[in-house]
């Protein structure tokens, strides 16, 4: 051994001897690290409600120059038969072949508990939607009927409402008429949780409108994209045009893009001023021990023993911090509702987040501890054996 390090307990005793001072740094650095935990779950939320929202498998055929605004796209309901006849490709079972036209818009939905009607996202659909939309699962009550709705787990988030604010047997509002919730259902996670669901033909009368948004199809193993994009540019009388269901999300990814950078500009920020809180905290009990760590150099332990010790017990303060702000932010934000533009996810706190937290959480007990220890042993022996 190049030097004789102070025993293992000392640091650990250092923390106890004062009680106060440790439990207002251990407060600040879980308080530093829960922030870190929330910006880093909410991006991971973020980026799985897309990620898991769209199926290679699955093509959008919509209106011709909408790019990602579904909401504005009108394609002719003929395209869905025309469709289905035509691209050779598409997935079938018993000859029904899994295409499925849709209606799909942002509108005002409100409930009778909710003082303004907010705005929702609305999907009209047929049953041929469970053929291309794999991940739906129905977890409570059953299909809509007629003058019924289908309702995500996250739509009431999504119109500023708590997750369970709207059940089966309860009543929406929106385009002019009451539905009845006929069931929940869930979509691992996924966009259409943030959508009110109800049958095509119904929503097209309660709009007074005939056409389509989109027609949502599933490719078979032997399928090729490029016979659907063809399709599309041969029929010119359609205006239409084609695009991968994980392009589309991966769209829109990309427009939230400055959204995830600016979380994470939030966690440099706030990893930041923890260092700076840190380093405060430490230069002041550092400070206090400067008589001791020059009677530990009297004694003959080296200033790089000393040092270790001090880095020590930075270490074993964030340790704690993280271990806490981990069980806290499992316990409460994991799987938090956040509502946003284009729907509503929850927070994740999953192993990614976890592992920038908790490095956070080391980096600032380690930063934090580095100055206020090399200040302190820079001060000649005797100067330290004199100051109080």
């Amino acid at each position: 051994m190049w030097f004789r390090p102070l025993a293992w307990d000392y640091a650990i005793r250092n923390l106890f001897r004062r009680p106060m001072r440790t439990l207002l740094t251990l407060a600040a650095l879980t308080v530093v690290i829960l922030l870190v935990f929330v910006v880093v779950g909410f991006i991971r939320g973020l980026e799985k409600n897309l990620e898991v929202s769209g199926q290679s498998d699955t093509v959008l055929i919509f209106s011709l120059g909408m790019g990602e605004n579904l909401e504005y796209s009108s394609i002719p309901m003929r395209s869905s038969d025309l469709i289905a006849a035509s691209i050779p490709g598409i997935r079938q079972r018993q000859g029904q072949k899994y295409v499925s036209p849709e209606l799909y818009l942002g509108t005002e939905v409100g409930t009778p508990a909710m003082a303004q009607p907010a705005m929702g996202l609305v999907r009209g659909i047929t049953p041929e939607v469970l053929l291309v939309r794999s991940r739906i699962q129905i977890e409570e009550g059953d299909w809509p009927t007629a003058g019924e709705v289908l309702v995500g787990r996250m739509a009431a988030v999504k119109l500023g409402l708590k997750k369970n604010a709207i059940r089966p047997g309860d009543t929406v509002e929106f385009e002019g008429r009451s539905w009845k919730v006929s069931g929940i259902f869930s979509a691992t996670g996924g966009a259409f949780e943030s959508e009110v669901w109800c049958r095509l033909d119904e929503l097209q009368q309660a709009m007074k409108r005939q056409d389509l948004s989109l027609v949502a199809l599933r490719l078979a193993n032997s399928g090729d994209f490029s016979d659907v994009d063809l399709f599309c540019k041969e029929r010119l009388d359609l205006e239409l045009q084609a695009t991968r269901e994980t392009e589309y999300y991966a769209g829109l990814q990309r427009d939230y893009g400055p959204i995830r950078w600016l979380a994470w500009l939030v966690v440099l920020l706030v990893s930041g001023a923890g260092i700076l809180a840190g380093l405060n905290t430490m230069y002041g009990a550092v400070v206090g021990r400067i008589p001791e760590l020059a009677m530990l150099q009297t004694l003959g332990f080296v200033r790089r023993a000393i040092l270790l010790s001090l880095i020590q017990e930075g270490l074993l303060l964030a340790a704690s911090a993280s271990l806490l702000a981990t069980l806290i932010a499992l316990t409460i934000f994991n799987g938090a509702s956040v509502r946003f533009t284009m729907g509503a996810f929850a927070l994740r706190i999953d192993n990614v987040c976890i592992l920038v937290g908790c490095g956070v959480g080391f980096l600032l007990g380690f930063i934090g501890s580095l100055p206020p220890a090399v200040r302190a042993l820079r001060m000649a022996v005797v100067d330290g054996l004199k100051s109080v």
